[in-house]
């Protein structure tokens, strides 16, 4: 099962069913192997939640052709990464510039021999693993190992549009450690770090897989939840509260507990094209300062 798991996933798009086939036969032993028919499916894949690691795009379809599936693919910023590679019959030295004038990183011309497209596949994908890997890293808090502000907003952004897209609700949780820095004064800044570390995971263990909480800046983090309805986020701020007090970290100079809490600002939403998440944000902030306002240790929800 871990192997499945860890398999990397390409999409084969070709309107031949014969030739999705011969590809298929080809890569399903090492990789995982998704087929579309044409380049509107194409997008639809790329733009689910589980997008392929690597596109083979036959170029002549119907309706849309390989090409302006490419140009959509590169024009989103949520795709632009997928690296594609055209396995096409066409094989002028002009077509083949073409493609890759459009952002495709390689061009394969039929008949072709499979030890070259096994190769090609190979060396892509290895690139592909390598660069989503410095990725990761540079999104991640190098204390507490969360993602950072950066990969947040990068996440907001692709969430609000694909919230929009699908007119599916949004909802963001804004919340920060109570009194930190009376506990940073009195008790030290390592023994801060530590509490930071240990907040990060017990908020990290709440929720589903694709929520997102990651570390805001100083002591101050965020959750974001797709498909996620203002109702549900009071669920969710609910258990990171839990979370965080089941930690039982004295705090004896906090105003709010003897132990350490946290603050939290819930806002939620169903995005629209013509907007962006400002204003989500905005309101999530503001429910935080009145929470703290009002005492600390607890929840405010903005109103729809």
């Amino acid at each position: 099962m871990t192997e499945t798991v860890n398999k990397q996933t390409i999409l084969v798009v070709d309107d031949m069913p014969a030739n999705i086939d011969v590809l298929v036969g080809l890569l399903s032993d090492k990789y995982r192997v998704k087929a579309a028919r044409n380049g509107r499916k194409a997008l639809s894949i790329a733009r689910s939640e589980n997008p392929p690691d690597l596109i083979l795009m036959d170029v002549v379809m119907p309706e849309m052709d390989g090409y302006e599936a490419c140009r959509r693919l590169k024009a989103e910023s949520d795709t632009a990464a997928i690296p594609v590679i055209f396995v096409t019959s066409l094989a002028d030295d002009e077509d083949e510039e073409k493609g890759l004038r459009l952002g495709a990183v390689d061009y394969i011309t039929k008949p072709f021999r499979s030890a070259i497209v096994k190769a090609r596949v190979e060396n892509h994908l290895k690139l592909k693993s390598y660069q989503d890997l410095l990725k990761r890293q540079s999104n991640l808090d190098g204390l507490t190992g969360l993602p950072n502000r950066r990969a947040f907003d990068e996440l907001l952004a692709q969430e609000w549009r694909r919230g929009a897209r699908l007119e599916s609700p949004l909802s963001l949780i804004m919340l920060d450690i109570d009194c930190f820095k009376q506990y940073n004064d009195n008790y030290g800044h390592l023994p801060g770090d530590e509490v930071l570390r240990q907040v990060g995971k017990a908020l990290a263990s709440v929720g589903r897989s694709h929520d997102f909480v990651g570390r805001y800046g100083g002591e101050e983090f965020v959750c974001l939840l797709p498909h996620t309805d203002a109702p549900g986020a009071t669920q969710v701020a609910r258990k990171l509260q839990q979370a965080v007090g089941e930690l039982k970290i004295n705090h004896g100079y906090s105003s709010a507990a003897d132990h350490i809490s946290i603050s939290l600002g819930i806002a939620g939403t169903v995005p629209r094209a013509d907007s962006d998440p400002t204003e989500l944000l905005e309101k999530a902030d503001a429910m935080l300062y009145q929470a703290k306002e009002q005492g600390r240790n607890r929840y405010c929800l903005a109103e729809e």
